[in-house]
């Protein structure tokens, strides 16, 4: 009997220790996984991608977005680097080019071990892979119709003020508002039109003698058209890129999408090649910081760069703005600002000693 109670005592004792040692082994962290580049976008080998195509990244983790920059994340053609800026966001690195890519071109694009996990663990190897590019100029975005509404530098409905002096070069229309609305500008009345030393072009406005006051009501529903236009147009290129903050971007050309406030803190750079369109989608106000600028390279056209904004358009001091904006709740340029564009609001339109030009 006693040796019996011996034997059963060792066994619970065995149990015992295995399952403690069983408990040990799973408290023990797992080790952190190697990163991987899950998917890219072109594809190895893709042929007829984009000129103006984003090259993008998914990686298996979350990454250190401190690695991820033009040295660890690049393009190159024949060997030579091409510019443009790296960004990082969720698990998806984008390398998007300064200028629009050669046609019918071979790229290769790289992922050094230089990127790192938010770990610190580094891919095994380099991740390399090539694409072409397509033979011709796909066809893009379509341009935003502004009908007669493009016959005005500035379009407005309820306002347009002024603190001299601007110099305007086109014309201005306000409608259903009246004359008396437009101040800052002692204009003076010709049959249908006025004029203003501070602008050159015409000033219209409701209460004008026909067919003003016609031409005036088309050219209001063809900008409210042109805005529910810009606003509609589905399938976004880029969705909340740098979550509203654009300060130092290069912008290609597409369909930009935000849901919130845009901000331009610093310089922008809108390239692409005099065909190209870009929209801008705004849901929030659009923000641009004083002496800040926004410059066209490659032969990108301000008549194709539509700025589509449901809130407040404001552009700081001295700063310098180019597109169509397309505003539903007004535009106000501070003092010194200039504007090589069609600024058409469909509340009042704001200026403090700006220079306003049209676009050819």
């Amino acid at each position: 009997m006693k040796i019996k109670n011996l034997l059963s005592a060792s066994a619970i004792a065995m149990v015992v220790l295995f399952t403690s040692c069983s408990d040990d082994e799973n408290t023990q962290s797992s080790p952190a996984p190697v990163p991987t580049v899950a998917l890219t976008s072109p594809l190895t080998s893709d042929t007829n991608v984009a000129r103006n195509k984003v090259v993008s990244v998914n990686f298996s983790v979350q990454m250190d977005a401190s690695s991820i920059n033009t040295t660890t994340f690049t393009l190159k053609q024949a060997g030579t680097p091409v510019l443009g800026t790296v960004s990082y966001s969720g698990t998806t690195a984008k390398f998007v080019p300064i200028t629009v890519l050669a046609a019918n071109t071979l790229y290769t694009a790289t992922v050094t071990t230089g990127v790192k996990s938010a770990e610190g663990i580094a891919i095994r190897a380099n991740k390399q892979w090539d694409f072409t590019t397509t033979a011709t100029v796909a066809a893009g975005l379509k341009a935003v119709s502004l009908g007669s509404a493009g016959n005005y530098v500035i379009l407005a409905k309820t306002t347009i003020t002024n603190v001299p002096t601007s110099v305007i070069t086109g014309d201005l229309g306000l409608s259903p508002a009246a004359t008396s609305y437009i101040t800052g500008f002692s204009l003076t009345d010709f049959t249908g039109y006025a004029k203003a030393a501070q602008v050159t072009g015409k000033v219209f406005a409701a209460d004008m003698v026909s067919p003003t006051s016609t031409n005036l009501t088309t050219a209001v529903e063809n900008m409210i058209t042109a805005y529910n236009d810009a606003a509609g147009r589905p399938s976004p290129n880029f969705l909340e890129l740098g979550t509203g903050n654009i300060g130092g971007k290069t912008l290609t050309p597409g369909l930009y999408k935000w849901t919130s406030a845009v901000t331009v803190p610093s310089n922008i750079t809108i390239s692409g090649s005099a065909d190209d369109v870009w929209i801008f989608q705004i849901s929030g106000d659009l923000a641009m910081s004083a002496a800040t600028r926004v410059i066209l390279q490659g032969g990108a056209k301000a008549s194709n760069i539509f700025w589509q904004v449901a809130g407040q358009a404001t552009f700081g001091s001295t700063s310098h703005f180019e597109g169509i904006i397309l505003s539903k709740t007004g535009v106000t340029f501070r003092t010194g600002a200039s504007f090589y564009g069609r600024a058409l609001a469909q509340t009042a339109v704001i200026l403090d000693g700006n220079t306003v030009v049209q676009p050819q």
